[in-house]
């Protein structure tokens, strides 16, 4: 009995030890991603636009020819600067975000975790902007090109949102914008479904999240994956049965465009066919792949990332022992 009593003494403290190394070694990352310089300024060519008369066209398109496509003439936009919606879209920006100096350092912070995962990334130059509420493109990222359209971000509630379906409302809040930047950035390292199997898809998106949190590790994870809390609780609660569905079901290697629909693509609530569908967060499948991406992690924590971003579908859910925790 005392060699038991010392046996457990022994692990706890193995495991203790092995804990406040891991806290350390975290903390030691974020140290060195602190140190990275990133500099970053939002240019708020919305004031520019809006505030300026027909007689400053001219030099905008001069400073920025990407916003003014070629076949427009001069007098669609002077009329653009007058229009009585325009006005009041980018006069709701100016209540909203009278000062973008939080969203300049959160972006700065963000470009620093980039930087240290991927050297090779540029610091954009960030441009906010007003694009009629289009919330299907809320960012635009390339390699040196940063476009915010802060008319998407006004917040879940605001009134000129009426209309729009709740599930697409809750993440016009620029509390999601971070992880927008980094679903764009994503494109560019994650590699596409090899096929049109649901697991593909699952395993593809997954990657994306899980570079959501990789890279925004000191924002909610709510923020980060689009799910509010009530839906956090539900997936955590429910992930063994979640999975079990999928096995017995036999969907994971289905191709069945209907299979997106219901578990990959945002919606109001996923589509099992159930009496508890409305319960459910829509795109449930990306969190599922999510998860087996984090179990291949945890598997294989020396895993490069690149490597990571780029393993074929297959090798990665076999190699992973994906095992719900519940």
């Amino acid at each position: 009995m005392v060699k038991k009593r010392k046996f457990l003494r022994i692990t706890v403290r193995f495991f203790l030890f092995g804990a406040i190394l891991g806290c350390d070694s975290i903390a030691n990352e974020e140290k060195e991603i602190n140190m990275i310089p990133v500099t970053l300024e939002i240019d708020r060519f919305d004031r520019k636009f809006y505030q300026s008369g027909a007689d400053r066209i001219p030099t905008l398109k001069k400073e920025y020819p990407y916003l003014f496509p070629v076949q427009f003439p001069d007098s669609i936009w002077a009329n653009r600067q007058k229009d009585s919606l325009q006005r009041l879209l980018q006069n709701a920006i100016e209540i909203t975000f009278p000062s973008l100096d939080f969203l300049e350092k959160e972006l700065a912070h963000l470009f620093q975790h980039i930087k240290f995962y991927f050297p090779e990334v540029k610091i954009p130059h960030t441009i906010s902007l007003t694009n009629n509420v289009d919330y299907q493109v809320k960012t635009i990222y390339s390699d040196s090109l940063l476009l915010l359209s802060l008319d998407t971000f006004l917040g879940s509630e605001h009134p000129l949102y009426e209309g729009i379906p709740q599930y697409i409302r809750k993440e016009m809040n620029i509390s999601y914008l971070p992880s927008q930047v980094v679903d764009k950035l994503s494109d560019f390292y994650v590699s596409p479904p090899e096929d049109r199997t649901l697991l593909a898809q699952m395993l593809y998106h997954g990657k994306k999240m899980y570079l959501q949190d990789l890279l925004l590790p000191h924002i909610d994870e709510g923020f980060r994956i689009g799910f509010n809390s009530a839906e956090m609780d539900w997936v955590n609660t429910n992930e063994r049965y979640i999975w079990q569905y999928f096995i017995e079901k036999e969907i994971l290697y289905g191709t069945d465009p209907n299979l997106a629909a219901r578990f990959i693509n945002p919606a109001p609530f996923s589509k099992f066919y159930l009496a508890i569908d409305n319960e459910t967060p829509g795109g449930i499948g990306r969190w599922v792949g999510m998860q087996i991406v984090k179990s291949y992690v945890k598997k294989y924590p020396k895993t490069p990332i690149d490597q990571l971003l780029k393993l074929p579908t297959q090798v990665l859910f076999n190699d992973s022992n994906y095992k719900p925790k519940r």
